[in-house]
């Protein structure tokens, strides 16, 4: 297994983003991980990639970039419902919404050369030890359902499969769409070892 280490997406690290979009082709179609974003996939990927460079300078995106060496090889995108309002099938989420999470993971991506490696669990678990940090709380991600159904290809898995987040902890809340899933887990804080 590969050491991957995990950086927050800022104005430091943007080129490294930058160049892992470009180099698969602006991700699904030119989206540049903006359509959890308030604006959603609002215009075509010149607009996507300025709106998400937007957000990265003001600070308002919160995205691990997992690394192998000093190449960007995937991430996952976390927020509070605020920050990532967007998520598939919401009429129907919305339906048996009793209360919001604390924090949503929207997107998860992984570089074409380098699926099947982890990527996507070291992204998912620096996510959780990042919301760990900012004080935990209940976390919700959207998988789709992968036993018991045929191989997909694909942007189906911008949200991952829900085997990775069974293995993390996370359970089932509700079915939200034929092979989609709410999936939550509780995060503690951070301890501060005060008293």
């Amino acid at each position: 297994m590969t050491a991957y280490t995990a950086r927050l997406l800022t104005p430091a690290t943007w080129d490294d983003f930058a160049a892992l979009v470009e180099a698969n082709n602006g991700v699904w179609g030119g989206c540049w991980c903006i359509g959890f974003h308030p604006e959603g996939l609002a215009g075509r990927a010149p607009e996507h990639r300025a709106a998400k460079e937007r957000h990265t300078r003001e600070g308002t995106v919160r995205q691990v970039l997992v690394y192998d060496g000093d190449a960007a090889v995937g991430w996952c995108q976390f927020g509070t419902p605020d920050e990532l309002p967007n998520i598939k099938n919401m009429k129907v989420y919305e339906k048996g919404l009793v209360d919001l999470p604390t924090w949503r993971i929207g997107c998860i991506f992984t570089g074409s050369r380098h699926r099947g490696r982890g990527v996507a669990r070291a992204a998912v678990t620096a996510v959780l030890e990042e919301i760990r940090q900012a004080g935990g709380g209940v976390v919700e991600a959207y998988p789709e359902q992968v036993v018991d159904r045929r191989p997909q290809r694909g942007a189906y898995l911008h949200t991952g499969p829900e085997t990775l987040y069974e293995d993390l902890g996370f359970v089932r809340d509700r079915q939200i769409a034929k092979w989609r899933w709410v999936m939550r887990l509780e995060v503690d804080a951070v301890s501060t070892g005060r008293g």
